[in-house]
């Protein structure tokens, strides 16, 4: 049955790449993000319970990124709805201030706040 979408679909132009932060090779891509840690979409199995070097690599409005470092531990792991592909869950280890306040941007600008809703 069809229902009509009441809140506005945001579609993203583009993804954001997880990088292996000591060889610089792609892993995945970011699935999600919480400040306590992300999942991961890869096109290869990601090994449950090593800790990992990331780096998130975030685009700058004037070119250019920002490298966001961060030391995560892969909880789990299991196939993706789309075949050929991956999801891991990781805990953060270590993560900057930039992360958290890369968190906090995504909750913002994807949440619907009713207060600030015009009717």
């Amino acid at each position: 049955m069809f229902n009509k979408r009441h809140i506005e679909r945001h579609q993203l132009p583009c993804v954001l790449q997880v990088f292996n932060r000591c060889t610089g090779q792609l892993i995945g891509q970011l699935g999600n993000a919480s400040e306590d840690g992300l999942m991961l979409i890869s096109q290869l199995p990601v090994l449950v319970g090593p800790d990992y070097d990331l780096q998130l690599r975030l685009p700058l409005v004037g070119g250019g990124h920002q490298f966001v470092n961060l030391t995560a531990s892969c909880l789990w792991c299991r196939e993706d709805q789309t075949p050929g592909h991956y999801d891991s869950g990781f805990m953060l280890l270590q993560a900057p201030r930039e992360y958290d306040e890369f968190v906090r941007s995504l909750r913002d600008f994807f949440s619907f706040n009713p207060a600030n809703a015009s009717v």
